[in-house]
């Protein structure tokens, strides 16, 4: 074999492996274009958690050669936020321009939101927690120092203010 024979022959190989290469590497990309578009934050996820999950596949995209601005990021992100995030996602969007809102940006905007909720749950537990102690009291047939009871005669403890 001379020289020349074998050099096509590696030309040849190389161009086969890459087309192939090329071909897996167009298949990623289109899945990850998927898992990209599908994307949705679940009700119990919290944002940190959600923005993690969008930043890995777009840089996956990225690194499968993927134009993949910014503003395409922060986009998905605002647009598939749970229903508690509306509010705060409008604000944002209305107030801040996108095309230049960073990802680190939009994230501390929303934990700030997202700790807001949870101290407001929060909130909201401890007093449903004591209007159900405090309502529960009262309740059934136990007696108070001055109530009278089911029956017809007086409580011993109670004061007279008849006489």
């Amino acid at each position: 074999m001379t020289q020349r024979e074998s050099a096509k022959h590696i030309w040849d190989a190389m161009k086969t492996k890459y087309q192939w290469n090329a071909r897996v590497n167009r298949a990623q990309l289109h899945r990850l274009r998927r898992d990209f578009e599908i994307l949705e934050m679940k009700e119990a996820e919290g944002i940190a958690d959600y923005i993690n999950q969008v930043m890995i596949v777009a840089n996956d995209m990225r690194n499968y050669g993927e134009d993949m601005p910014n503003v395409k990021i922060v986009e998905k992100i605002l647009r598939s936020l749970t229903e508690s995030f509306n509010f705060v996602a409008c604000t944002i969007e209305v107030s801040k321009d996108t095309d230049t809102l960073i990802v680190d940006v939009l994230q501390s905007s929303l934990l700030v939101h997202e700790q807001k909720l949870k101290k407001k749950t929060g909130d909201e537990q401890v007093l449903k927690i004591e209007n159900e102690g405090s309502s529960a009291r009262g309740r059934g047939r136990g007696r108070s120092q001055f109530s009278r009871g089911r029956g017809r005669g007086r409580s011993k403890t109670q004061p007279d203010f008849d006489k």
